[in-house]
């Protein structure tokens, strides 16, 4: 007798959890996305938002709109695709034990070490009078103690801790994402449907309760009040993509997904240009308000979540449709270090930025030349940091 095809999905969904080969779309899509915060951190200077140097080039502002607009959110996806597979794996203790060394651990040095080199290149423009240790001592011990990018790393760890506890509650849990993925597979138009729903209902009422500007801040933990259900969405729609049959659901190398890339790509360049059609009425009509009225923030809000969703999964598709098609020659030998790359650019980034403010030169000559540097030089230090005994496990 056959089986129906909701009963093999739920076969599908309980199959005994293990180790698999690499995803290599995935791997490069991850890569990928720690080489656009680079580009994101090297090109903010000399932007609208940014404009921390004289030097201005629109061109960068439609960059940064469209990478603060999906990238972390993306991180989050790529990161809970292995959460509750792994937590199922190892159990729970062992889990949050390889996570905290794996995130804990980079979080402090890098919040003593990485994060007051980074902005003590600022302070040196505004305070130059000021030794290292002198600012060191009072952004630790008197604040404030921005956290930079690092901010990911402690939400990245509650996300897991949270997905720990939900585990324990019922494993199943997330069994109909997982279901859907596999639907996906064939259909990827409703799997992004539902999420485009789903993270719209958490992102939404949060944009327009709290704008966009508002941070929680304790120390060097951080994050943006608007946008931490909008990463938890994504966090755990990951995890139920990797709940079990990774490989034959939404991001099967053979799905529709990745034959689509069109239409998604239409469907984020719809959304990208209403953000810009927003951000002029902000600017021209509105008159810079702020607070912004509810309705534009709901708006903004609407084009945000649609455009956020589907630059990932043009991202995905474009992985997923070019898996076989040989090695990518930066992508792939910089997959190993892309983590440590990603702890210790930002200093790389600053202190380029503060020599290159001097020079008078184009916009986009500094910021090609800081880019380049900052991945050079962050790939060759993480490298060097790699052949210390142990520090695989970390970096």
């Amino acid at each position: 007798m056959t089986m129906s095809h909701s009963a093999t999905i739920g076969a599908e969904v309980h199959a005994a959890p293990k180790s698999k080969a690499r995803n290599l779309a995935i791997d490069r899509a991850r890569t990928f996305l720690t080489l656009v915060v680079l580009l994101h951190h090297a090109v903010i200077p000399y932007t609208y938002f940014g404009h921390t140097d004289p030097k201005y080039f629109l061109g960068f502002d439609m960059i940064v709109l469209a990478t603060d607009s999906f990238f972390m959110a993306m991180f989050f996806f790529l990161s809970g695709l292995f959460a509750w597979s792994g937590i199922a794996r190892k159990g729970a203790r062992s889990y949050l034990a390889d996570r905290l060394l794996r995130l804990g651990l980079p979080f402090v040095i890098c919040a003593l070490t990485v994060i007051p080199l980074a902005y003590y290149a600022i302070s040196l423009r505004q305070h130059p009078e000021i030794g290292f240790s002198e600012f060191w001592w009072n952004m630790v011990t008197k604040g404030p103690w921005p956290s930079g990018p690092i901010w990911f790393l402690w939400i990245l760890f509650a996300f897991d801790l949270v997905a720990c506890l939900l585990h324990r509650l019922s494993p199943n849990l997330l069994d109909p994402i997982n279901r859907l993925s596999l639907h996906g597979r064939r259909r990827p138009a409703v799997f992004f449907a539902v999420m485009l729903a789903v993270t719209a209902a958490f992102y939404i009422p949060g944009r327009v309760h709290f704008g966009p500007n508002s941070w929680f801040e304790f120390g060097p933990f951080s994050v943006q009040h608007g946008r931490v259900m909008l990463y938890a969405t994504y966090f755990f729609f990951g995890a139920g993509i990797g709940v079990a049959q990774m490989d034959r659901g939404l991001l099967a190398v053979d799905g529709r997904m990745a034959k689509v890339s069109w239409d998604w790509t239409v469907l984020a360049i719809v959304p990208y240009c209403l953000l810009w059609v927003l951000i002029f009425i902000k600017r021209e009509i509105l008159g810079n308000p702020s607070p912004l009225p509810d309705w534009y923030e709901a708006l903004y809000a609407i084009c945000f979540t649609v455009f956020s969703v589907a630059i990932m999964f043009l991202i995905l598709a474009f992985f997923q449709r070019f898996k076989q098609s040989g090695s990518a020659k930066l992508l792939d030998p910089m997959q190993s270090d892309a983590y440590g790359m990603f702890l210790v650019h930002y200093p790389i980034a600053l202190w380029l930025q503060y020599w290159l403010f001097d020079y008078d030169l184009p916009a986009i000559v500094k910021a090609t030349i800081g880019f380049v540097l900052t991945v050079a030089a962050s790939w060759a230090l993480t490298r060097a940091l790699r052949q210390i005994p142990g520090a695989t496990k970390v970096l």
